[in-house]
């Protein structure tokens, strides 16, 4: 009894090693393609780094054309600027499938690592799971936000502020990913959570006194304001998401590279409003702080420092806030290029997938190649044959 379970586990183990060997093959194609792979993707780099050469050359040549006289010359510049342009917008597709090299402070924080998503899905996981990561975190500061309104207790303010020295961290880290995989995120919101940072550093140091008091209240009112924002933010982007995905599948030439289109008006138009609420609450912030630094006396340094990094932030995003639409508007001409370049590799995608597939149930034998098909043909040919002699 105990020879044939010897047998049995001497026979799985030679099936087992059949299989390794299997594994071993794979592996070694999976070594040889990611070979390709990197030379390949060199190939790419050397090939865009000359296209923008040459570009560089024929629009450096084409300045001393400027005031031409000969109608055909003008469209013959006018045609070639046209198509400067959607070369770019080509060129910056094609990088976006490419690995870029990480910024100097993502070097800082996490070494040199290659933080690049090739995957045009796993992009748009990884946008989702970041407005997820700030929904959840923002639910949390609203709650412990409540709560330090109802309980003034030292260590519950901490545990706040220190939360809040985190988050903005990890969203410095996270933004930074994005902007390494071709998010067009504005450097001013990137800018504004290292302010952010910062504020919630200083507060962490701020000691508890008459100045804090005084201040702490309306601190906790507008941090859960702007976690109700933040809740209504998340909202309209899962609604750009998710619209976005819809137009795309419908018509390419519905929507534009950014997502900027005419229902998205409406969204901003309900959103805008509270965005400005929010950013006057700054203002109010910053008045308050620049009064506490005089009255009560002897104001520690921590209130004019947050009164300057709060003004700093309210003229930082009510400004770019009033100039990203405008932006927007006058990019839509070369996001249009970008478009119908997304749109041309996306059908070639799809064609190489139907190919593929084709070419799977070709390979597969047809009922009417198979023997017992042939022999019934025979069979009914001869009887034919019969009935026709």
């Amino acid at each position: 009894m105990a020879k044939n379970n010897i047998d049995t586990l001497v026979s799985e183990w030679d099936e087992l090693s059949r299989e390794f060997q299997d594994l071993e093959e794979c592996n070694r194609k999976y070594i040889e393609l990611l070979e390709q792979l990197h030379s390949h993707q060199h190939k790419c780099f050397n090939e865009i780094k000359h296209q923008r050469y040459r570009m560089n050359q024929i629009s450096t040549s084409l300045r001393q054309f400027r005031n031409t006289q000969s109608e055909e010359e003008k469209q013959k510049v006018a045609e070639l600027q046209k198509n400067t342009l959607k070369r770019k917008a080509q060129l910056h597709e094609i990088e976006q499938s490419l690995p870029t090299k990480s910024g100097r402070y993502l070097r800082i924080i996490l070494g040199d690592v290659n933080v690049s998503i090739l995957n045009r899905n796993d992009k748009v996981r990884y946008k989702d799971e970041y407005e997820k990561f700030k929904l959840i975190l923002n639910v949390i500061g609203l709650l412990l936000a409540f709560l330090n309104l109802i309980f003034n207790y030292r260590a519950l303010e901490l545990s706040y502020i220190f939360l809040l020295v985190w988050y903005y961290c990890t969203l410095t880290i996270r933004e930074s990913i994005l902007k390494v995989n071709g998010s067009r995120i504005k450097g001013w919101w990137r800018a504004h959570h290292f302010i952010s940072t910062v504020a919630a550093g200083v507060l962490l140091v701020w000691p508890q006194g008459e100045h804090w008091q005084l201040f702490r209240n309306q601190f906790m009112y507008f941090n859960a304001y702007i976690s109700i924002v933040q809740y209504l933010q998340f909202g309209y982007q899962k609604g750009l998401l998710y619209r976005l995905k819809a137009l795309g599948e419908r018509h390419n030439m519905d929507i534009t590279i950014e997502g900027f289109h005419s229902w998205m008006w409406r969204g901003l138009s309900f959103l805008l409003p509270f965005l400005f609420i929010g950013y006057a609450f700054q203002a109010y912030n910053a008045w308050t702080l620049y009064k506490l630094s005089f009255n009560p006396p002897d104001a520690p340094w921590h209130v004019s420092v947050m009164s300057g990094l709060f003004t700093l932030l309210f003229i930082g995003n009510i400004t770019t806030t009033l100039l990203v639409v405008p932006e927007k508007i006058r990019e839509r001409a070369k996001e249009r290029y970008r478009l119908l370049s997304m749109g041309k590799s996306m059908k070639l995608r799809k064609q190489m997938k139907n190919s593929m597939s084709e070419s799977d149930v070709s390979a597969q034998p047809s009922p009417a190649s198979s023997p017992v098909a042939e022999n019934s043909s025979k069979t009914v040919n001869s009887q034919g044959d019969k009935k026709d002699d």
